[in-house]
């Protein structure tokens, strides 16, 4: 069993700062892409940033220049730094990740639970 734990959500004035976390456990073998997705209400799931196995990152326009993702691949862990947060990014933030699990070996995408940003005054 594959699970991705997120963490570090929360209530933050424009112009602040947060950093989400998640954590991926069990049986793995390798990760390959991981990537942070949102969802605000009423609107679909939209992909924010990405990085792959070997570091490289890409970011939807609306983020570029104020968020910046990272992963410790030893810690099976990918972070994103959220920088100068406007109120239009308030939404629900899920992580994700290619894994190549050691059960079955096969690759599947796996999403954690989300976790909710607000920027607001």
């Amino acid at each position: 069993q594959v699970q991705l734990v997120e963490s570090g959500g929360g209530l933050v004035q424009p112009g602040g700062s947060l950093r989400l976390s998640c954590a991926a456990s069990g049986s793995i073998f390798s990760i390959n892409a991981m990537a942070w997705y949102r969802q605000a209400p009423g609107s679909a799931r939209e992909l924010v940033t990405s990085i792959t196995s070997s570091g490289m990152t890409n970011y939807a326009d609306s983020v570029k220049g104020r968020f910046t993702i990272s992963r410790d691949n030893a810690k099976n862990t990918v972070y994103l730094q959220m920088n100068s947060l406007k109120p239009d990014d308030t939404a629900v933030y899920y992580c994700n990740a290619a894994i190549l699990d050691r059960t079955f070996y096969r690759t599947r995408d796996y999403w954690g639970q989300g976790t909710q940003v607000t920027v607001s005054s």
